[in-house]
């Protein structure tokens, strides 16, 4: 058919694919086994229309702009051969991401109203916007410290698994000296911390780094990053509880 030739009608049947099983399990368990009819279908067939578009934007946007900025900014930041400028555009670029991070938002407000319902806060709106500020900011410098400490690793051609093993066993001592209430919120950090924003930016960074600089395998050296910007808020967010 003409009409998918089209690369964005192509890329619109491919993510209504992707939420197809999606769809199909919601519909089955409402029908077949909770047995009661689907409620507001005009609705439902709207909002998968949206849901369908805004993630074809979004790969789209991946694919033109994010991807091939990251990979770009790597590859002169490696030719430039200033390792200071490249650290600190590592941190930044973590940081920022971080900090857009929808995600992140959303949790850390929820996690500064638990706080004021459970008593650790003050039940007042400049106690809760603090708190989840202070949050989000520990959050967003874990992982600019994180992409920091991946790029270092792939310019030095160390294997992935030394900082897991040393984010790893500082999760495991210090999790018996956190706060019970903060524990639950620093393991899910990482993964709140690493998604729709940050996950692109610093696969391409890694990508285009290990591209860049001879004797990197782009495989083996460019991929990595993530695992430890999951690791670095547990730690960090931890440190936050035992703090405050």
């Amino acid at each position: 058919m003409p009409l998918l030739n089209n690369p964005f009608i192509r890329q619109l049947f491919s993510s209504f694919l992707d939420l197809a099983p999606i769809l199909a399990v919601v519909i089955i368990f409402q029908v077949f086994v909770i047995q009661q009819p689907i409620p507001d279908v005009a609705e439902l067939i709207i909002g998968t229309f949206l849901v369908v578009l805004g993630l074809t934007l979004f790969v789209q946007g991946l694919e033109q702009s994010l991807f091939p900025l990251g990979e770009s900014m790597a590859y002169a930041f490696a030719r430039k051969g200033s390792l200071l400028w490249l650290l600190a555009f590592a941190f930044c670029l973590g940081f920022g991401a971080a900090i857009a991070e929808p995600a992140l938002i959303a949790v850390a407000d929820k996690a500064a109203n638990i706080a004021a319902t459970g008593g650790l806060i003050e039940q007042s709106g400049v106690a809760k916007d603090s708190y989840a500020l202070g949050l989000r900011v520990t959050v967003a410098l874990s992982i600019g410290f994180a992409i920091l400490v991946g790029v270092f690793r792939i310019i030095r051609g160390w294997p992935v698994h030394y900082p897991v093993f040393v984010g790893f066993g500082c999760v495991a001592v210090m999790t018996p000296f956190a706060p019970d209430e903060i524990i639950g919120i620093a393991y899910d950090s990482g993964a709140i911390a690493t998604s729709t924003i940050t996950v692109p930016l610093v696969t391409a960074l890694g990508v285009g780094l290990a591209t860049a600089i001879k004797g990197r395998n782009p495989m083996t050296d460019g991929f990595g990053l993530i695992v430890v910007a999951v690791l670095m808020p547990m730690i960090f967010v931890m440190a936050y509880g035992m703090i405050i």
